[in-house]
């Protein structure tokens, strides 16, 4: 093709959340790969990622895929950089200590599509003389008018991750009016925070789209009956994915126990709304495990007990806001610490 557009996309400074920020680049004779991608700058004083007068960052070129909503056009995400080459601060992507890839992470990504204009999930007034739909129940993996709500918007978002070539493993409704999941699935923890960074923001596209937001925050419903959102992330490494061993699974869910504050801090900011011991939670001050219990801070799957206690584990802490760079390289640090 005679050129190419580039939709560079980065994570900017901004606190306690960081939010998604990209430009175009235009490239001629461009190859397609990620090597040919050069590194790029952008305006650090106007993402909080650096002061007016030395306002550069660079923009590294990490993972390419095509974009599947323009013409000759692919997505670009990238690392931040302070001017002297070196991982800026915000760049969480570069503390991932999983150079072999011998961790693999699933994340379940959830999130409410937004009604800006009421403020409200959408379709959260449209059913009911109250405003207000009934109780979580019927809404969980729904069929049908007045519980599946949004559902063109996630079926649009699918075949765009799909035709982007990202390994996003489903979706399904969730517990409230407006809420829903998608899960991402990669061979390398970098590679896991790549892909689903890439599909957080293929989904903000598609919401721009329809003239509505997608709320990433942990319980954008406040101290209501509802569950709120999260990120549950399942991962493995060759140990858990052969060991055989009920004590090796112990002992490094045991090894997570000492470490409980320092996951927290990367889970996701406002975490305490949500971890409360209520809605398939534990406490955000408490750790435990257990096969099957989906209220303890990590689960160990019925499907790996039944596979002779070979397969992976799920942390349910992380929210649907926290980073999963920052998740994967402390769930990666922690596990490290078992020595099994």
């Amino acid at each position: 093709m005679s050129y190419a557009k580039l939709e560079y996309i980065w994570l900017d400074g901004y606190k306690p959340t960081q939010s998604l920020r990209s430009k175009t680049r235009i490239e001629r004779d461009f190859s397609g790969k990620l090597e040919d991608c050069p590194t790029w700058c952008f305006d650090g004083s106007s993402t909080e990622q650096a002061p007016g007068g030395s306002s550069d960052c660079l923009l590294k070129p990490v993972f390419i895929c095509a974009d599947p909503t323009r013409k000759f056009g692919y997505l670009v995400m990238c690392e931040v950089l302070s001017p002297d080459g070196t991982p800026h601060e915000t760049n969480g992507r570069a503390t991932i200590e999983d150079n072999d890839n011998d961790f693999w992470f699933g994340f379940e990504q959830e999130y409410f599509i937004w009604d800006l204009k009421k403020d409200k999930p959408i379709g959260w007034s449209d059913f009911t003389v109250s405003g207000e739909p009934g109780p979580q129940g019927p809404y969980y993996c729904s069929v049908g008018g007045g519980k599946a709500v949004g559902r063109y918007m996630v079926e649009e978002h699918l075949d765009l991750c799909l035709e982007a070539g990202l390994n996003v493993e489903g979706i399904n409704a969730e517990v409230a009016i407006g809420q829903w999941e998608f899960q991402v699935f990669a061979k390398g923890a970098k590679a896991a925070g790549d892909q689903t960074w890439i599909a957080r923001y293929l989904m903000e596209r598609v919401a721009e789209k329809y003239g509505y937001a997608i709320n990433w925050h942990c319980k954008p419903l406040g101290d209501t009956d509802w569950n709120g959102s999260g990120m549950h992330a399942n991962f493995s490494n060759e140990v858990l994915r052969t060991c055989g061993s009920k004590e090796t699974y112990e002992t490094i869910c045991n090894a997570f126990a000492p470490f409980v504050k320092e996951h927290i801090d990367v889970y996701g900011a406002d975490n305490h709304m949500r971890l409360t011991g209520k809605h398939e939670t534990q406490s955000i001050d408490k750790f435990s495990f257990g096969v099957s219990d989906r209220g303890a801070s990590i689960r160990i799957p019925i499907a790996t007990v039944d596979k002779g206690w070979k397969g992976w584990l799920e942390d349910r802490r992380p929210n649907s806001a926290a980073d999963p760079y920052k998740v994967a390289a402390r769930i990666v640090k922690t596990v490290k610490t078992a020595n099994v």
